[in-house]
């Protein structure tokens, strides 16, 4: 790709036209390349000419096509026609007038501030200071850039129907598509010290493209066919404005995105009760009984077959003890002797022999090879904690207690309060011993959740103050910052369950709060809340015919990208709807309670059931690593899954999604049984 060192060469400086005296002036460049199939592409500087009142793009020599462009009203308007058959890749640049070095940059569902926590295997700063990338990589099609001297922004967004992918026969270079795409590309540049959005049709990637978890591969150059006398008409928008700072400039872009894109609802006809009952298949069917520890297996099942296998894992993607209290209380409210016998089974295996000599849970157990990981993490620790304590409630409930499991629980607790730093923080590893093997912050709001409930659970302050502590933490280091990471597991990088872990742990204590300290909270929850809802998407990406999901006819819009690393979309959501709502409430933000009913309706797409498998093997093995961009886990690629998967946390999440207030309630019943 020339594009930046051509357009600076010829020092071209197109300043769009002016349709009223009143209109802004844009300092936009142009360039367009031509290829002839077997030959490189031809790349050539536009400028513009006034003709009858519009604007045509030229080059130097005559090309067989006209350019048109229209700007009006922050609206950028290209027309393109063919004077003969052609293939083209169309190419802008908005200069900000910003200096780079001043600014940070927001490509939502991939690219925050600098991705400095990303590895120089992933897209960062680390390899390059100027990125373009295909637009179905984002959760909006949208570039921003937010200069942190002046608190000014620029942003660009495509505006299109996006009814349209093709495939292509090679990753890297120059590639022609086999048919028509809607996917353009988008990103920034620093032009010899200033910033600049490019972006253009059909996609490009420079100046590597991301192909594979950690693989960074040759960029690439698309073609389209544009048949002569064909039109073609693309358009972007323009936005500027102040923000207080980078959260600011955040929420703004959401709010604008979602204002523009206003994404309605997917219509499955799937209710919650048909979901919910299909998902108990998982839990029948994934039950292993015969080992030491009784689990629902969840983890590293193969797509193709959906056999359960010697894996258990307590919480992130296993979510063994929250899939059997969910099983458990579906069970007993529906008369299902199965469920209910199996999930007593996972308890009682686990009390028995599910801690290790210090008292933490056995969060990885692999009676496959015989092992078991010595490494354990305050996230999955925090899931065994949070799933159990909603155990204990709903026992205590209906009239039944276990003094043991309690002591277990309060035991892991007292643990907790030694693990965490001066600073407020938990460290992200550690061992049986309490060692540190990851102490960075970043997973630090999954034990918020668990001490708020033990607080309210055991009537025991200490636990209330140590989550305060981890607040503290929160608002110091991560909110304010913005600067959410690495609280996933299997990345260490910006990632969407930092932020919804952060809004999710900041709800629970404004629960348990009262006055300006909860509104503290309430504030600090809806802060990250916006970098959350960043990561989901606001439109359909489109997909190529024979692309699986595509031809089932997934709508993405609700879905959330993960994070830098791992660039596909899934349905963690868990309780975050539960906090969007209340938020919703609070703050008189209805665009929260509209998102979360396209979240909650589009995530129902992939339900698998007899004769509408999705792609699975099994009914009620709700698919996990879908991926809706060029990119892929380790195979297959867009519009497939890869071919392992986690089922287990899945149906956890959309059992959560459908299972709303489970905070609140918990907090009003273990209020009750305190008095």
């Amino acid at each position: 790709m020339k594009i930046t060192t051509l357009l600076l060469a010829l020092l071209l400086v197109v300043t769009a036209c002016k349709e009223q005296s009143n209109e802004k002036e844009y300092q936009l460049d142009a360039l367009i390349a031509l290829k002839t199939p077997g030959n490189e592409a031809v790349e050539y500087a536009l400028k513009e000419i006034s003709k009858g009142g519009a604007i045509y793009l030229e080059a130097d020599e005559k090309l067989p096509l006209t350019i048109r462009r229209k700007v009006s009203d922050g609206s950028i308007t290209v027309t393109l026609k063919a004077e003969e058959n052609l293939y083209f890749n169309f190419k802008q640049l908005l200069h900000s007038s910003f200096k780079h070095e001043d600014c940070q940059f927001f490509m939502p569902g991939f690219w925050y501030r600098r991705n400095l926590r990303s590895p120089d295997r992933a897209p960062s700063f680390h390899t390059s200071d100027s990125w373009t990338v295909r637009e179905d990589r984002l959760s909006a099609p949208m570039t921003a850039i937010f200069n942190e001297v002046s608190g000014a922004f620029t942003s660009v967004m495509r505006i299109d129907d996006f009814r349209h992918e093709a495939l292509s026969t090679h990753t890297a270079g120059e590639v022609i598509v086999s048919g028509k795409t809607s996917i353009g590309y988008t990103g920034f540049e620093n032009l010899e010290g200033e910033s600049a959005i490019s972006f253009g049709f059909p996609y490009q990637e420079t100046p590597r493209t991301y192909i594979r978890k950690l693989t960074l591969a040759e960029p690439v150059e698309a073609f389209h066919y544009l048949p002569e006398g064909t039109l073609m008409e693309l358009t972007w928008q323009i936005r500027e404005g102040k923000a207080a700072g980078f959260s600011d400039f955040v929420r703004q872009m959401w709010e604008y995105g979602f204002d523009t894109w206003r994404p309605e609802p997917v219509e499955t006809g799937f209710s919650d009760s048909f979901v919910k009952e299909t998902l108990t298949l998982y839990f029948t069917d994934s039950f292993v009984s015969d080992k030491p520890l009784k689990y629902n297996s969840g983890e590293l099942l193969q797509v193709a077959t959906c056999e359960p296998n010697g894996r258990a894992e307590v919480g992130f993607v296993g979510r063994v003890l929250l899939n059997a209290f969910n099983a458990l209380e579906y069970g007993e409210r529906n008369s299902r002797d199965d469920l209910t016998g199996n999930s007593r089974a996972v308890f009682n295996s686990y009390l028995e022999g599910g801690f290790s000599p210090n008292g933490f849970f056995r969060e990885f157990v692999n009676f496959d090879n015989h092992s078991e990981t010595d490494v354990y993490s305050i996230r999955r620790q925090s899931e065994g904690i949070y799933a159990m304590l909603h155990f204990l409630q709903y026992e205590k409930n209906n009239g039944r207690t276990h003094v043991e499991w309690e002591g277990k629980i309060q035991r892991i607790l007292e643990q907790f309060l030694l693990l965490q730093q001066e600073d407020g923080s938990f460290p992200r590893k550690f061992r049986d011993d309490l060692s540190l093997v990851d102490s960075t912050g970043g997973s630090t709001p999954s034990a918020t959740l668990p001490l708020v409930m033990a607080y309210t659970y055991f009537d025991d302050d200490h636990y209330l103050q140590a989550a305060k502590r981890t607040a503290d933490y929160l608002e110091r280091e991560i909110i304010s910052k913005a600067d959410y990471f690495s609280s996933t597991l299997d990345a260490n990088c910006e990632d969407k369950e930092a932020s919804l872990y952060a809004s999710t742990a900041t709800y629970y204590l404004a629960l348990v709060s009262e006055g300006e300290e909860q509104q503290r909270y309430a504030d600090l929850s809806l802060r990250s809340a916006y970098f959350a809802l960043s990561w989901y998407y606001l439109w359909d990406v489109p997909f190529a015919r024979g692309q699986m999901i595509g031809d089932i006819g997934l709508k993405t819009r609700g879905w959330g990208n993960v994070s830098v690393e791992n660039n596909h979309i899934d349905v963690f959501i868990f309780e975050f709807g539960s906090v969007l709502k209340w938020l919703s409430e609070r703050y008189g933000e209805p665009r929260f309670t509209l998102f979360l009913e396209v979240i909650s309706s589009s995530m129902r797409q992939l339900l698998p059931y007899e004769g509408h498998l999705s792609g699975v093997a099994k009914p009620g093995y709700y698919p996990e690593v879908v991926q809706h961009t060029h990119w892929d886990y380790g195979r297959n690629g867009k519009g497939f899954y890869n071919n392992i998967f986690a089922p287990g946390w899945t149906v956890a999440s959309l059992w959560e999604l459908l299972t709303p207030g489970r905070a609140e309630q918990f907090v009003l019943s273990s209020a009750d049984n305190t008095k």
